[in-house]
């Protein structure tokens, strides 16, 4: 179905570009060209005017169409919902895990972890000086 819309959409494309092409330039971009006022003799709803606003009308049907049919398969997802379990956080070896969180964030378990440590208990190494 996505495939039969591109090519239709790709049509529409082609044929306007080829509409806007054939229209008779007034120049008034840079203001130059056109000596007539606002409206000038050729007539504002001939058939090329009428071709373009009916392909534009198309062009911008089939961009919406396209754009629902991307988003059709997708399941929207949430990074508050988790999988349903837990991640375990894994802490160096030889350390304790942290307390509960009491509510800090990330900041209180970074002071916690850059806080001095109690040497460990046990006999002690004598160190050189």
């Amino acid at each position: 179905m996505q495939q039969v819309v591109i090519v239709i959409h790709l049509m529409l494309v082609l044929a306007l570009i080829g509409v806007v092409l054939l229209q008779r330039s007034e120049g008034g971009g840079l203001g130059i060209g056109s000596t007539g006022g606002f409206m000038t003799s050729r007539g504002t709803a001939n058939v090329l005017t009428r071709a373009t606003a009916i392909l534009a009308a198309l062009f911008f049907v089939t961009s919406l169409l396209l754009s629902i049919l991307a988003g059709m398969g997708r399941k929207p997802t949430s990074i508050f919902q988790g999988g349903g379990q837990p991640v375990p956080i894994q802490h160096p070896a030889g350390s304790t895990a942290p307390p509960a969180n009491k509510g800090g964030g990330v900041l209180n378990e970074l002071q916690q972890r850059s806080a001095p440590k109690a040497p460990p208990p046990g006999p002690q190494v004598p160190t050189s000086k």
